[in-house]
């Protein structure tokens, strides 16, 4: 019996793979493989979602390098920390997520894998209350936003949010598709630095949109991903704190990845506001079961960094000082562009590390052959992804390529 051979086949004439069509390819990473492939020397990248620094790289954070040596020297064990995380974790940053509302005991947090998985077991909390529920959408966003709600078994009702060729919020359209929206419809909001437009609304449009959430009985949903990077930590969750006074229900997708400088430890939390402390309690049981079938329980090791850093006043204060830094290097290289033509103006006035460009394909493709410099199609463009000493080159291509 061990002598004969192992019969194989095709199950029957198909292979059971055969039923999956290509997957079309994301636009961002083959723009990174393009740039990586490019042998010019002077190339610049702005493309990629991550800090540099004036010289042109992405470090570690000197307060999440020391926390990770205090960790290598401290910790004990890498056993099971369970399906909510680390609960220290969530609980120190309530106080810069929450604000005001950190101590209302109907807001709970858990752990996640990086923003992108509080977004998505935030909609798929939503799908198990609401099957089939509307998310309001405005266009641009980011690009990832779609799919997680697509894939949470949501329907998703887009609206104009931002005219890249005006660079202008289109705030009347976004009131109106607000208003035309159903009781328990979910919105989609971004609490600060806008990915990928840079174009955060002011604390008077702020004001507009919660008075209109709330007649219209809409759920929020809040991606707060870039924290500290806009304004300041209290500044960039104005609107987010104005949600959280006036609504009874808020869902805050949040994102330790950028302000933090841990991008690949993929470092988040969900918190989750009702309207009674036990409804939010029976809802994160609803949220840990969602998780567990996901990820079982979220990596360890980039929160407890955090955790540390946070707990740690002395390391606390260098991220803080350091997040400062990130803030007005990314202000100053704004200020920069913005003064170098009144076409560009308007990047002065925005927040965070993206700005669109009004630019055509034609010319983010004249862009890259001729200047190596690489953006996303749209225009979009991470305005520090760049070293100091390549900024005025950057300005003069782009100035180049709008005047034709």
């Amino acid at each position: 019996m061990l002598d004969e051979p192992i019969v194989t086949g095709t199950n029957g004439g198909a292979q059971f793979f055969d039923a999956l069509g290509d997957v079309q390819s994301d636009s961002l990473l083959a723009l990174i493989a393009m740039a990586n492939a490019d042998p010019r020397p002077d190339k610049i990248d702005v493309g990629v979602g991550v800090y540099r620094d004036g010289v042109g790289n992405t470090p570690i954070l000197r307060a999440v390098k020391a926390a990770e040596k205090l960790l290598w020297e401290q910790q004990q064990s890498k056993s099971y920390i369970g399906g909510f995380g680390d609960k220290r974790y969530t609980e120190l940053l309530r106080p810069i997520v929450l604000g005001r509302h950190a101590n209302d005991d109907r807001i709970a947090g858990l752990h996640t894998p990086g923003g992108c998985g509080a977004l998505s077991l935030g909609f798929k909390l939503i799908a198990a209350a609401h099957p089939g529920a509307n998310v309001l959408v405005g266009t641009p966003t980011w690009p990832n936003h779609v799919p997680v709600i697509e894939a949470a078994g949501l329907n998703i009702a887009e609206y104009r949010y931002y005219d890249r060729l005006e660079t202008r919020i289109r705030f009347d359209e976004m009131l109106a598709a607000f208003e035309d929206a159903q009781q328990g419809d979910v919105v989609l909001l971004h609490g600060c630095c806008h990915n990928p437009t840079g174009a955060d609304l002011n604390d008077g449009q702020w004001r507009e949109v919660v008075e209109v959430v709330v007649r219209r009985g809409l759920t929020p949903l809040v991606d707060i991903a870039y924290q500290g990077l806009g304004r300041g930590f209290a500044e960039d969750a104005v609107g987010l704190h104005m949600l959280l006074d006036a609504c009874d229900e808020v869902v805050i997708a949040q994102s330790c990845d950028k302000n933090f400088g841990v991008y690949r430890d993929r470092v988040g939390s969900l918190f989750l506001k009702t309207a009674r402390a036990d409804q939010t309690k029976r809802a994160m049981d609803h949220v840990v079961q969602i998780a567990r079938e996901m990820w079982s329980m979220p990596p360890d090791h980039g929160a407890a960094a955090v955790r540390i850093v946070l707990d740690t006043p002395a390391l606390r204060a260098d991220w803080e000082a350091e997040v400062g830094e990130m803030r007005n290097r990314i202000n100053r290289i704004r200020s920069q562009i913005s003064a170098a033509d009144d076409r560009l103006a308007y990047i002065g006035s925005q927040f965070g590390m993206f700005s669109m460009l009004p630019v055509t394909r034609e010319q983010v493709a004249q862009l890259r052959e001729q200047h190596a410099i690489y953006m996303a199609d749209s225009g979009r463009f991470n305005v520090i992804g760049m070293a100091d000493h390549a900024v005025d080159r950057f300005i003069g291509a782009v100035v180049g390529a709008m005047n034709g």
